[in-house]
Parts: C-alpha cells; structure tokens; sequence
C-alpha cells in the first residue's frame, strides 16, 4: 500500500517535470534556429572572399579575418550612415513616443465627442498594409506646398523630397502606439487623477507628472519598436533621398552590392555592424519590452 500510494503522488510530479523537459526543449531548438542565421552572418564576416565563395565552404573560417571591418568602413561612409540612421530613429522615437502618449491618454482618460469614432479609426489603420501606403506618402512628399522650389499648389519643384523633412515626417507616429498606450491608461485608477484635479493640476499636468511616469512599460515598448522599425527601414529612405550624405545604414549596405558581383564579407561585416545597436538596445530594455507585451495581452 505505502508503495502504490508514494507511486500515486509521484506521477503527477513526473509529468509536470516531463511537460517542463519537453517545453525546455522546443524552446531550445527554437532559440538555436533563431540565432544560426546571426552566427552564420558574424562567421561570414569573419572569411576571405574566395573562402566565401568556394564549392564547399566550412562554418568556421580558416583565417580569422578581422580586417574585414576596417575594410568595410573604408569602402563606404558608414559613419554618415550610421549618424543618419541614429538621427531619424532617435527623432522618430520621441516624436512617436510623446505624440502617440498624449493621443493614448486623451482617448483613454478624457471624454469628448467623437472620441469612440478617432479610436476606431486608429484600430482600422492598423488593419493597412505598410506598403499600400507607399505611394500616397511619396505623392503628398512631392507635392508638399511652399516646399523645394514648389508653389501653394504644390508645382514646380521637388517638395520634401531629399530632405530631412521627407525622412522624419512621414511615419512619425504610428497608430499602434497610440492603440497600445491607451490600453494602459485605460488600466490607470481614476482616483488618481481626481485626486490631482482636486489639487488644483492641470489637465497636462495629471498627463506628465501622474499618469505617464506610471507606464513605463508602455513607454520602452513603444520607444524599443519604433527605434527598431526606423533603424531597420530600408524602402523609404531609398525612394525619398537620392544624395549620399542624406543616405541611411541599411541603404548603404547596396553599397557592397552590384549587378555581377557581390562583397559577401564586407556586406557581413557592415549588417552585423548595423544589427548590433539593435541587440544591444533590446538586450537593455527586454524587462519593460516584455512586461508590456504581456500586460496589453491581458487586457
């Protein structure tokens, strides 16, 4: 009996221990096919050219070639790049973050006509795909009155185009922030803002020095996407700049690129160059990144 009823309590203990093994294990083959392609792109960087394109090339590199890097560098303006690409993220992160917050808080906390209609549009806009949005962007750039030599009507000239105003502009904030710091203010008690009403503060006030310092999840949520998405955005700033001292680090790797032949190391080096402030970036603030996530997806 004292061997069937120690059996009988042992079994829920080994399954739940059998469910966690084969849970670590999925997991684990999925953080290996996840990370191959960065391991495979840092070894790549790390070869010669004629290793690069030999029949059979081997993982690792037989000549550890660092040089790549400083070769990389010299071939291409990448410090101007890499400013260029800091600049617009860094503009479009505050933009985003301070604009699409105080949008957030008044469709959350503030009640006015309409404000039922604004939020569902904001879900509808997240429904749109990216690039169907090219094109309309690109025209209201171009044709941008009183801009690049053009007139009221916006003729005669190049409007925003080759401008930082084209880079920074457009895209500045995104319905998804707004959609995703509303959700926590919503979650925000009302006393709180009753309480600094009572006290005398003002509207913007309660928005700055009450409710915002009160989601910080949703503050590095938003600010880590919207770094990434700019740092990362390649299409745009190809169609919008044509000067090379206006260029961005993902339209300067091309660099290493032509019609009959391609750099492969120099082309490694300057991405794993371009993806690691990213990396770094989500490796500081991945607590607040996924607090967030999870807290909207409780809701």
């Amino acid at each position: 009996m004292a061997i069937a009823e120690q059996a009988r309590i042992s079994a829920p203990r080994i399954r739940r221990w059998s469910g966690k093994a084969i849970l670590y294990v999925v997991l684990a083959v999925i953080s290996v096919a996840m990370i191959t392609p960065f391991v495979w792109m840092v070894l790549t960087s790390l070869k010669t050219q004629p290793e690069i394109g030999a029949a059979h090339q081997a993982l690792l590199p037989r000549h550890w070639v660092f040089h790549n890097y400083v070769d990389a560098f010299h071939a291409a303006p990448f410090l101007t790049y890499a400013r260029n690409s800091l600049i617009i993220a860094t503009s479009h992160t505050l933009i985003n973050v301070v604009l699409a917050s105080m949008a957030g808080y008044a469709l959350a906390r503030l009640r006015f006509r309409g404000s039922q209609l604004i939020f569902y549009s904001f879900v509808a806009a997240l429904m749109i795909p990216t690039y169907t949005k090219i094109l309309p962007e690109f025209l209201i750039v171009r044709f941008m009155p009183l801009a690049g030599g053009n007139n009221i009507l916006g003729q005669g000239g190049t409007g925003w185009l080759d401008s930082w105003w084209a880079l920074i502009i457009p895209g500045a904030v995104t319905p998804f922030s707004v959609f995703l710091f509303r959700q926590f203010y919503l979650d925000l008690p009302t006393e709180l803002e009753e309480a600094a009403r009572l006290d005398g503060m003002s509207e913007f006030g309660i928005y700055a020095r009450i409710m915002t310092p009160l989601v910080k999840p949703a503050v590095a949520t938003v600010a880590l996407l919207t770094f990434e998405s700019s740092w990362n955005n390649f299409l745009w700033p190809l169609l919008v700049t044509q000067r090379d001292n206006l260029r961005v680090i993902q339209v300067g790797l091309t660099v290493f690129q032509t019609e009959n032949n391609t750099q492969w190391a120099f082309l490694m080096a300057g991405t794993t160059l371009a993806t690691l402030p990213m990396v770094l970036l989500f490796l500081v603030g991945q607590r607040y990144f996924v607090q967030g996530f999870a807290t909207v997806g409780i809701k």
